[in-house]
């Protein structure tokens, strides 16, 4: 698979040594990953475990103190080659209101190409194409402060689509959201990923979310301990909540039948095939 993004041995700490006194803490230490064209990751970890400052890596709002990362190549240390490195990997925050700028939906989904010179005609199509695409067409002309948090924050992810990013970078877009909300914006996610191939990196501490992915990354301390399919990592029930993390329900019911001493697979993520496999048990 074809890498678009590439962390090597990358260090950051927030704040300069002082004199006299020990040096920050790091908050990613000698972390290292490649993320692949058109996947669908997600990134784990408890509150100050590096992956919101990770995520500001990937598109260069961070710089590595030590390492290098690299978006589809380019050196996100190299400023003359920012612009290119920002439209290629978009970033939609937890909060829609701050990224929300403009009194009109179809306004704020066009703000940044106009920033960017794009021509006028080339804008309508790009925020027309967007608004689509997030189920959001309707609601062009509507004000931003009408619409639900969850149509709010699928018009932060048109915002950024319409600059056809080839990445998209969340950074617990649902954190604020109620659950439908929540569904809204995974299944916009989702589509964009499987429709239009754009790689998606989800931060998220909403283990169902992080199931559904292709890919899940665990973090600790600025390190990434875990790395495989959503199966494989949640499958490590007594590790992850050795760090804070919890998992999926029906993993946690599997794993507490076989604590029991149930015959039951391991690698059990979702609700239905929970439901199937004790059905199968009860039946034998």
């Amino acid at each position: 698979m074809e890498t678009i993004i590439q962390c090597d041995d990358i260090t950051f700490a927030y704040g300069a040594p002082e004199e006299g006194k020990a040096p920050p803490p790091p908050i990613l230490d000698h972390l290292s990953i490649r993320i692949g064209r058109g996947e669908f990751i997600a990134v784990l970890g408890h509150n100050g475990s590096g992956k919101s400052t990770l995520a500001k890596h990937l598109n260069a709002i961070l710089l590595p103190q030590t390492g290098k990362v690299y978006v589809d190549g380019i050196d996100t240390a190299d400023e003359d080659r920012l612009l290119e490195i920002r439209s290629q990997v978009g970033m939609v925050f937890q909060n829609p209101d701050n990224q929300i700028v403009a009194t009109v939906v179809e306004e704020d989904v066009a703000f940044a190409l106009e920033n960017l010179g794009v021509p006028s005609a080339q804008i309508r199509e790009r925020v027309d194409d967007a608004l689509r695409s997030v189920g959001m067409y309707e609601h062009r002309l509507r004000a931003p402060h009408q619409l639900s948090g969850g149509q709010k924050q699928r018009v932060a992810i048109a915002g950024i689509i319409a600059m056809r990013p080839d990445c998209i970078v969340l950074d617990e877009p649902t954190a604020m959201l109620d659950p439908k909300g929540r569904r809204e914006v995974l299944r916009t996610v989702k589509a964009l990923n499987r429709d239009f191939g754009i790689t998606v990196v989800l931060i998220t501490h909403f283990m169902d979310e992080a199931a559904r992915c292709g890919r899940v990354v665990v973090m600790d301390n600025g390190r990434i301990i875990l790395d495989d399919l959503p199966q494989k990592v949640f499958a490590q029930v007594e590790l992850l909540k050795s760090v804070g993390l919890d998992v999926p329900q029906a993993t946690d019911l599997i794993h507490e039948l076989r604590g029991a001493g149930l015959d039951l697979p391991q690698d059990i993520i979702d609700v239905d095939a929970c439901v199937q496999a004790i059905s199968q048990l009860l039946k034998g």
